[in-house]
Formats: C-alpha cells, sequence, structure tokens
C-alpha cells in the first residue's frame, strides 16, 4: 500500500504512479471509493484526480466506469515516433550539458542494471529510471516535461518490450553504447544512439504484438 497522502494534486500522483508501476494495468476499473481507501485520502480528491487523469487520455470511459486507457496501433506508432525526437534531444543536450557527476551515474547505473537482464519487471524499472536520469542531464525543463508526458502514456501498454526473450541484454548494449556517446561528448552520436534504441524498441513491440494477435 502506498503511502497515504492529503489533497487532489497527492491524488492524482499516487494513482498516476499506480498506473506507472503496473498496480493498474490498461482496461483496469478505477473505483472512487476503493481508491479514497486505498491512498487513505477522501473521495472528493480522488475524484478531481480521475477527472484529470481523463482530461489527459489517461482513462477512458466504458459506461459509467472508468478504465486505465489502452492504446491502439496507430497510437502506439505516434507515441514512438514522438518518443524517438524527444529522447535522442535529450541524449543531444546531455552530452553538452551533463556534468561528469551525472555521466558517473549513468555509467554506474548501466553496470548495475546488466544484472538484471533476467528479470524483465526489474529491468523495465531500472530502464525508466535510466531515461529519467537521461532527460535531467540534459538541463532544459520544459523537455524534462515532455518527456514525462510521454512515458505516462508509456504506461497504457500492455506489456514492456524489454519482457521479450534477449531484448533486455541487447537493450543494455544500447544503454552502454548511449553512455559512451554522452561520456564522448558527442551530441551527434548520443542523439542518433538514443534513437536507435527507440526504433529498436519499436520494432520489438510490433513483433510481440503480432504473435499476440496470432495466440488470440
Amino acid at each position: 500500500m502506498l503511502a497515504p497522502k492529503t489533497g487532489s494534486t497527492d491524488a492524482y500522483s499516487m494513482i498516476l504512479d499506480a498506473i506507472d508501476v503496473g498496480i493498474y494495468r490498461p482496461g483496469d476499473r478505477l473505483v472512487e471509493n476503493e481508491l479514497a481507501e486505498r491512498f487513505g485520502v477522501s473521495r472528493t480528491p480522488v475524484r478531481e484526480a480521475l477527472q484529470r487523469l481523463e482530461t489527459q487520455s489517461l482513462l477512458a470511459r466504458d459506461g459509467r466506469s472508468l478504465i486505465v486507457a489502452s492504446l491502439d496501433h496507430n497510437q502506439t506508432a505516434e507515441l514512438y515516433v514522438v518518443r524517438g525526437e524527444l529522447e535522442g534531444l535529450a541524449a543531444r543536450l546531455a552530452a553538452r550539458h551533463a556534468t561528469v557527476e551525472e555521466i558517473g551515474v549513468l555509467r554506474d547505473m548501466v553496470e548495475q542494471d546488466n544484472a538484471l537482464t533476467g528479470d524483465p519487471g526489474a529491468l523495465a524499472r531500472a530502464n525508466r529510471r535510466f531515461h529519467k536520469q537521461i532527460h535531467l542531464a540534459s538541463h532544459n525543463r520544459y523537455l524534462v516535461q515532455q518527456l514525462d508526458l510521454v512515458h505516462r502514456s508509456m504506461a497504457l501498454m500492455a506489456t514492456s518490450s524489454l519482457a521479450v526473450e534477449g531484448r533486455g541484454a541487447i537493450a543494455q548494449a544500447e544503454h552502454d553504447h548511449i553512455v559512451k556517446m554522452i561520456e564522448a561528448r558527442d551530441e551527434d552520436g548520443a542523439d542518433d544512439a538514443l534513437r536507435t534504441h527507440i526504433s529498436v524498441a519499436f520494432v520489438t513491440r510490433l513483433k510481440q504484438e503480432a504473435a499476440r494477435r496470432e495466440d488470440e
């Protein structure tokens, strides 16, 4: 159970975090009184938070109920296009602006996360931390805000591409290359490395979805 907080902003953050970490998955119904009990807040801030999440298209209507939204093929493709552009820019700016300490943290993350390739759930969480660190290393608050929105929408995908056999090790090698480009202050190289990383992840997800449809 997540630590209780108060206020509509905190209720919003807690529900959003629960979606992000997979407590609530696409298609799950969100019930106002159950959320209030889980998070230890009154129903009013929960109601306001749900309205805000619906406005942001993170929740959808299913009759009178609110459910966690899901992304169709076109929405997924559109999201990956935007993500590739923004993530590439973040890597470019990180190569330009990141401090020595920030680059050291990125290097440590890659080395530590190599031990997680057999655990897709843990690796997915580590992957989010890694990308967030690059966003912060860009030292551009507006870019970070936009990437936060993109990554919230990524939580609406039912599965992680890192769950595909062998993808974890490949993704880690890609992360290593991204950090090498940032370490070298190679802006073009960092941009290209991260765009390629996102492109490969998208192709992996497309194959994953194709296999799922075949099994249905």
